[in-house]
Order: structure tokens, then sequence, then C-alpha cells
């Protein structure tokens, strides 16, 4: 079963990615082909703490994001020949920092900066500088509270995080709800100038003001997790570096509640553990996607795991909110010792919890999938034609890609070898898209592999 473990609220839900510690002899090195890989390595750790560190000190969401991306483009031209610094964050921070003063002395508003601040232009800025990160700490969750203004609306909250902490690309976004690229690019343009317009502050709510912005900080924070659990585009299954700063920021974010934290911010912790706890098993030793019921459990992270058992059952507690559900979902797929002894009646119990709390196509979906588990493929086959018909998860490929697995259970290889044929037009990740090349293969008639070997080779 090709298992759907993404996020119910929106459409989505770790490939290991560089170490994100690279060694002193590595950045001192001028080896040129380690250059590129340097600069990519800081962007995937360190694009939200860097641009969070920039909007702190200008107060500009969209010359923050722009300074930072110039000071990736020169340390791409730089550090070939120059070599990398011994601090490329700080190195780039600085830079940024350079790069946006330059865009505001060619704007009209650097008057109005220097009779605010005359020192603001002329600071002085070294290379390599030893700046201690540990003093601001909060920085990230800063930005993810001034994100998540109540002046804007849940959608732009959470899509403006995912962009500018995250760094996720518009597109990746755009998928992560399920709308056209260039719809979510206008959203998030509006969403940066209403809060440079309206002067929201760029801080920590106060505790009475918190609540209002909860919905929105919890799926952001979320999302960024998802998009390292599953990765919109390449190689990697598991961007673990989005995995653990999702979890980190979801710890943070209970401690600001402290002593009594909401009950789906815990859940939320419980439900990232849970999820991340499986990480060394999903991918087998060629880098290839391995499903749920395959995975050896003996790999899973059994601490991680007993961590998110005791705070899904204090989420639990109460009046049980999507998060709380969706942590239960997956704490009974931790519970199980082996994949024939998950409870899947339980699961589509929660499910249907899940479905009156929030309904949403991918609940629904999900739901598909638990009820082949538990029933078999044909009723879960008419579900997901069901929800088909409706078109909402047409552009979606893990709609295609479950029903071509209910398919395939049921012998219909033809129908499946089609349904998985839209699932590779639609996937984006390469892990995936191997996943699916291999089982499209298996229901293909042979005359049609052959065929399909001829068409190759020509």
């Amino acid at each position: 079963m090709y298992f759907i473990n993404f996020c119910a609220s929106t459409a989505k839900s770790n490939g290991e990615f560089l170490n994100r510690h690279l060694n002193r002899s590595f950045l001192l090195s001028n080896v040129l082909p380690n250059a590129n890989v340097a600069v990519d390595a800081v962007y995937r750790s360190d694009w939200g703490r860097i641009v969070a560190t920039l909007i702190r000190q200008f107060g500009d969401f969209e010359l923050a994001e722009d300074a930072a991306q110039d000071a990736f483009t020169a340390a791409i031209h730089q550090w070939p020949t120059d070599g990398i610094p011994e601090s490329p964050r700080a190195w780039i921070i600085q830079t940024a920092k350079h790069k946006a003063i330059d865009r505001v002395r060619r704007q009209v508003r650097l008057q109005e900066k220097l009779e605010a601040d005359p020192d603001f232009a002329s600071e002085p800025i070294v290379e390599g500088p030893k700046l201690d990160f540990d003093e601001i700490p909060d920085d990230r969750l800063r930005l993810i509270f001034t994100c998540c203004h109540p002046a804007l609306s849940l959608e732009a909250q959470v899509a403006l995080t995912l962009r500018t902490l995250g760094g996720l690309q518009t597109d990746e976004i755009a998928r992560s709800f399920l709308v056209p690229t260039a719809t979510m690019a206008q959203r998030l343009v509006r969403a940066k100038r209403k809060i440079r317009d309206a002067g929201i502050p760029y801080s920590v709510p106060d505790t009475n003001e918190m609540p209002a912005r909860l919905d929105g900080v919890l799926t952001a924070i979320y999302l960024i997790f998802t998009e390292g659990y599953a990765p919109t585009r390449g190689e990697p299954l598991v961007r673990a570096d989005l995995c653990a700063e999702a979890i980190r920021l979801g710890r943070l974010l209970r401690t600001l509640f402290a002593p009594t934290p909401p009950s789906e911010a815990t859940a939320l912790v419980a439900l990232m553990l849970l999820h991340d706890s499986r990480r060394e098993a999903r991918l087998d030793e060629d880098g290839d996607l391995v499903t749920l019921e395959d995975q050896d459990r003996s790999l899973w992270n059994r601490p991680q795991i007993d961590e998110a058992l005791v705070l899904a059952d204090e989420a639990l507690a109460g009046q049980p909110g999507p998060f709380a559900l969706e942590a239960a979902i997956a704490a009974e797929h931790c519970k199980a010792a082996r994949a024939e002894d998950t409870n899947w009646e339980e699961i589509v119990k929660l499910y249907d919890l899940l479905a009156e709390l929030m309904p949403s196509p991918i609940v629904s979906l999900n739901r598909a999938v638990a009820v082949a588990m538990a029933r078999g493929p044909q009723p879960a086959l008419e579900l997901i034609d069901e929800l088909a018909t409706s078109g909402e998860l047409n552009d979606y490929h893990l709609l295609h890609a479950a029903r071509a697995d209910m398919l395939r259970r049921l012998g219909l290889n033809d129908e499946a070898a089609e349904s998985y044929e839209t699932a590779l037009r639609l996937v984006t990740n390469d892990s995936e898209r191997r996943f699916l090349e291999r089982r499209h293969k298996e229901v293909l008639p042979q005359k049609a592999q052959d065929a399909q070997k001829t068409q190759k080779r020509s």
C-alpha cells in the first residue's frame, strides 16, 4: 500500500541531506566543486534563520528576502574563487545586510531611515564575524507569529510562513494548498504588503493575543515539517533539516504556554515525533521508498515514540482537535510491533472523527486507504472514485497512486497501469517517482514492457 501521511488541513502531511555541520577543514578548503554544495547546504539549513534575522534588523519582509537571495547569489559567484568562509551563515547575513543597504540607497526611503538612525548605514561590516546566534533564539518564532497575524487570512498566514521561514518556493507552497502557482504568488505579495502597510510588529504577542494566532502558527509549523517529511521536488525523500526545525519550533511553542500548553500544540509535537521516528526505515540501501507495511520496524526510534505516545494521550484528553486525532492515528501505526498487528478499524474510526471535525478531500483519501487495509480494496476503490468525481484532487498524484494500488490489488492491471501513468505525470519527488515506476512496471503486460524497452533504446 502506498500510504499517505499528510496534513489533513491542507494537501500535505525524511533521504538524508548534506551534513548541516560542515567540518572546519572543509570550510577552509578552496576545493572548487564543494563551493556550490556549501551554498546549497546553508540555504537548506539556515534560510529561515537568515531571513528572520534580517527582518528583525530591517523590519521589511520583501527587503529581507530579496537581500538574502542577493547574498546567496553572491556566494555562488565568490566562494568558488575566494574559498568557503569559516562561518558561511554569518557571511551570508553580513553580505545580505550590505545588499539590503544598497537596495535602500537606491530608494527614496533611504533618507527616512538615516534620519531615524544616523548610524544605520555606517555600522561597520566585517567578513567572517563571530556572531552568537544563541543570543536570539526566538527570531524564527517571532517571524512565525508576525506572519500569522489575524489581520491576514489563515491561508495567507501559513503560506507566508512557509515562504519566509521555510524557504519553500512558490510552486511548493501552491502544491500544499492545491492552487495554481500564479494564484499563490499573488497571495504572498498581498500578504507581505499588508504586513508592511499595516505596521504589524515583528514580535511574539502577549499571552492574551496568542490564541488568535495559534491555528496559523501550528499549521505553518506542521507544513514546514511535512515539506521535510515528503519534499515537493528533487532527489531526497526526506529533508531532515526541515523536520528537525519544525520539531524544535513545536517544542519552543509549548514552552511559551507553560505550564498548561494548548492540547493542539502538544498534539502537533507528538504527531511530528511519531512521523519522524520512522525516518531511518523509510528508505532502502539504494535510497528508494519503503512503504509503511514493508518497513523494518527495528529501525524505528523507540525512545522518540515513547515520548510521543505520552504527549498524544495527553492531547486526546478532553475535547481532541484535528492534530490530536492525527497524532492518535500515527500512534496506532507506531504501537503495532508488526504491520499485520495494526488496528485498522480503529484508524478508520479516528478518520471518521477527523472528517466530522475538519472535512477535506485529503482526509477522505487517507480514510479510503485505511478502509482498504481494514475491509479490502473494493470498498476503498469506490470511495476513491467518488472522491475523484469532485475534481478537487485531479492534479494530486497520490489520488491516482492510491487508485492504481486498489486496482492492482483487485487484479485490474490495465486500469491500474493507466492510473500509475497519471500519477507519474504529476509526481515531482524523485524517490516517489521511482517507487511508482516500479509499481507501474509490475502491472504492465510483458508485451508492453518489451515495447517500452525498445522505445528507450531507440
